[in-house]
């Protein structure tokens, strides 16, 4: 627990990603190997269900320390974490426990089905032997979450630095069926639960947002042309009659989408496709909103498979039949990829990407702003000289999307941020006029200088009028313009409706709260949109 403790002291630290990597790799080098796989386990997200309430563990804390629930609640209102004001709040220990990770997480296991009283001594035993930071790491291994800033990939790429395996095998690996109990951390990494040569994907090439007048891109006639749908970007693999589904970010994804497996199991070559996961009805993209009900599923249902069927729209085709096709160029991939398609008996499902037939650059504006009318985020442009390039490539791949849509809200909530920002207000929740009140409909973290944030942060402390834990209600005063790509009718929202990715555009300084929009004002763009 020491070693894992210190792990997380260290990577706390810091906010780049290279001394992460390097945290990382020193620990895989002397940790336990059952210690190496609970960290990889923690951080993938397999853990065992929570064993104590936090409820239980607020509660058992006041008791101790004994605190009344204001100040403990003012407490966690000011660290913004339970786990780590409950450390902070613990008095010394009285003594050292030193075992490891994987015996810690043993313990926890069969802790689940006991009493509350067995518990209770459990915890508190703990408590008085650990410290600080290691009532920090316990707390969240009882069941807070390890965001601290290492994603899949920083892990992924900590253990190919470790080991000098392939990075995209090493993801296959991880995410994969595997338990602490069954496995080695050899045989994880080297991956022999896994058949990794059928299921190798490729980078992702991916596009600029165009920067240029559509005329400096020189004759129209050297460029592909296609709608930019807003979905996932996946790539479709088969090989041996096996099929894989990759995400962009470098997960596996097959298991979620299993009418995508039956309907490509229908071809017959082996290839490697990037293109579009998409949930489509009747012919029609649906909505991202659409989309988010299949993500992340385990099991898929009858009914959610009827409700939201998934499709995929190809885009470029990176290997045939064993061969890498990505040196070849877009007009010729897409020649090999139309090919294929006319080869078999499509689905409504599966559907090569439209190209976008044009003479002239004016031509391309029309169809842009249209895009919104068919759920597209906008166009893409492609040279058709172009290889399939890994990552970014400035000038021969172009994203052209499509203004934001925008609103003018109230911010009604605040919320402090964490890490180097815990001592500033930086996650607002933002309304518009509902009848003779408010209604929320967004929150955003993103589009403020650090200078605004400030500004902002002061003037919370002086016109908050109600606290729920780490939140603020405010004066509803400060107006912002709230940009967003997409808005749909949701039944889950107060103001039903969803904006997708919304962030701040701007502060309104010029701007009174009564002139913000209404909520009939912003249903009116999902028509409009």
């Amino acid at each position: 627990m020491k070693q894992f403790s210190q792990l997380i002291s260290a990577i706390e630290i810091t906010n780049k990603t290279n001394a992460k990597i390097d945290a990382l790799v020193e620990y895989f080098k002397v940790a336990p190997d059952k210690d190496k796989l609970w960290l990889i386990a923690l951080f993938t997200g397999k853990r065992p269900p929570r064993p104590v309430k936090t409820t239980l563990m607020k509660q058992w804390c006041m008791e101790i320390t004994e605190l009344p629930e204001w100040l403990f609640l003012e407490s966690y209102s000011t660290v913004g974490d339970l786990g780590e004001t409950i450390a902070l709040l613990l008095p010394k220990p009285t003594h050292d426990i030193n075992i490891t990770l994987h015996e810690w997480m043993m313990e926890l296991r069969t802790l689940k089905p006991k009493s509350d009283e067995e518990k209770k001594k459990f915890v508190l035993e703990a408590w008085s032997g650990l410290e600080q930071q290691e009532r920090l790491i316990f707390n969240k291994l009882i069941g807070g979450s390890f965001r601290i800033g290492v994603s899949k990939k920083t892990l992924v790429n900590a253990l190919a630095k470790l080991t000098g395996i392939d990075a995209n095998q090493l993801m296959h690996s991880i995410i994969g069926r595997w338990s602490v109990d069954d496995i080695t951390f050899d045989a994880l990494v080297q991956g022999t639960h896994i058949n990794y040569d059928n299921s190798k994907p490729y980078p992702f090439a991916l596009a600029y947002a165009l920067e240029k007048e559509l005329p400096e891109l020189g004759n129209p006639s050297d460029w592909q042309v296609e709608q930019k749908w807003d979905g996932i970007r996946g790539q479709i693999v088969k090989r041996n009659e096996e099929i894989f589904i990759w995400s962009r970010g470098e997960e596996l994804v097959t298991e979620q989408f299993p009418e995508l497996v039956e309907a490509f199991s229908s071809f017959q070559h082996d290839f490697v496709i990037d293109g579009e996961i998409l949930a489509l009805k009747d012919n029609d993209v649906l909505l991202f909103n659409d989309l988010q009900k299949r993500l992340n599923r385990k099991n898929v249902s009858k009914k959610l498979l009827e409700e939201v069927p998934i499709g995929f729209y190809a885009y470029d085709l990176l290997e045939w039949e064993n061969q890498d096709f990505r040196d070849q160029s877009m007009e010729k991939r897409r020649s090999q990829l139309e090919f294929l398609f006319n080869s078999v008996a499509l689905s409504n499902y599966i559907k090569l990407s439209h190209i976008v037939h044009f003479e002239e650059w004016d031509e391309l504006c029309s169809i842009r702003e249209n895009s919104r009318a068919i759920n597209s985020e906008g166009l893409m442009l492609k040279q058709k000289a172009s290889p399939y390039h890994t990552g970014r490539k400035k000038g021969e791949w172009w994203k052209w999307k499509v203004d934001p849509l925008t609103i003018d809200a109230v911010m009604i909530y605040a919320q402090k941020g964490s890490g180097r920002r815990s001592s500033k207000y930086t996650d607002y929740t933002f309304a518009v006029k509902k009848d003779e009140g408010l209604v929320t409909v967004a929150k955003a973290y993103s589009g403020l200088t650090d200078k605004e944030i400030t500004e902002i942060s002061r003037w919370v402390n002086k016109n908050a009028i109600e606290k729920f834990g780490p939140v603020r209600t405010v004066k509803p005063e400060l107006v912002f313009e709230i940009a967003f790509e997409g808005i749909a009718l949701s039944n889950r929202h107060k103001s039903g409706v969803a904006l997708r990715f919304p962030r701040i555009a701007r502060w309104r300084k010029d701007k009174p709260a009564e002139e913000i929009d209404t909520i009939e004002t912003v249903k009116q763009l999902i028509t409009a949109s």
